[in-house]
């Protein structure tokens, strides 16, 4: 849990001096796209794993 509560202040604090707002509202939409990407790949991936998928 403690490695959770550390990312989400690194996140809050890279985005903390950031001046043009529509950039920093770009930067986190991306970044919640990107960590929507993985978990979607990491699924995929644990779903082959699981039935027995030949890769």
């Amino acid at each position: 849990m403690g490695t959770l509560l550390h990312f989400k202040q690194l996140y809050f604090e890279a985005f903390d001096d950031c001046k043009p707002s529509y950039l920093v509202l770009f930067l986190k939409g991306y970044a919640i796209f990107c960590a929507i990407l993985l978990s979607m790949a990491l699924y995929a991936f644990m779903f082959r794993v699981l039935t027995g998928f030949d890769f």
